[in-house]
């Protein structure tokens, strides 16, 4: 028998809980084991019960999306987020990435399909809502679980390019910059820049004139 997919659901509202559920429920591979109406309890529920996916909403009571994400992620790193929003905007978007989350889908589509989202971030890829204004593409499932930003990031330190260079292009700070060379490094295992730099070009995570 196949190993179900483990799923905590975040939302405050019951009713909203409750449909996800039961779109969940109706996939043979999936488990709900938790449901949380808050931050704070997400957290707590997420450390209790390691789930493999957190389908998380971005506005929550006593502490948003964006910040649980931040903290269960830092208990649990192999959890992935998929982050439900109301907001189509890039900022959002961004912010949701930053935070670590492996999806952004939009709450309100009619043709919103929790299933397949949660089992694509449980295997270790990323999905973004094609109604969200995502401009960076993934290449292909090589990305070793990177975001589009660190891709960017990787792309940039590829050509050459300095921290200060990077934050400058992205309009983002050097130490935000050092923080996403850093995670990157981390989630491919590779400490040195010489060596990222010739993993990114055989596993084709980079573009290369």
């Amino acid at each position: 028998m196949t190993k179900k997919i483990t799923v905590l659901l975040v939302d405050d509202h019951s009713l909203v809980r409750r449909g996800f559920r039961r779109m969940l429920e109706d996939e043979p591979d999936m488990k709900v084991v938790g449901e949380a109406g808050d931050g704070e309890e997400a957290i707590r529920l997420a450390r209790e019960l390691e789930p493999q996916v957190v389908v998380m909403d971005c506005a929550l009571p006593k502490m948003n999306g964006l910040d649980a994400t931040r903290q269960i992620l830092e208990a649990l790193p192999h959890t992935a987020v998929l982050m439900l929003s109301m907001h189509s905007e890039n900022t959002w978007v961004r912010q949701a990435i930053e935070a670590g989350a492996k999806g952004y889908v939009l709450k309100n589509a009619m043709n919103l399909e929790l299933g397949p989202a949660v089992r694509r971030v449980a295997g270790g890829g990323t999905l973004f809502d094609p109604q969200v204004e995502q401009q960076t593409v993934l290449k292909g499932e090589r990305s070793s679980g990177l975001t589009p930003r660190e891709l960017q990031v990787l792309q940039m330190i590829v050509d050459g390019k300095s921290n200060k260079e990077i934050a400058s292009a992205l309009d983002l700070s050097s130490n935000t910059i050092a923080v996403h060379r850093a995670n990157i490094m981390n989630a491919l295992g590779i400490h040195k820049t010489a060596e990222l730099v010739v993993y990114a070009i055989r596993a084709g995570l980079v573009d290369v004139p």
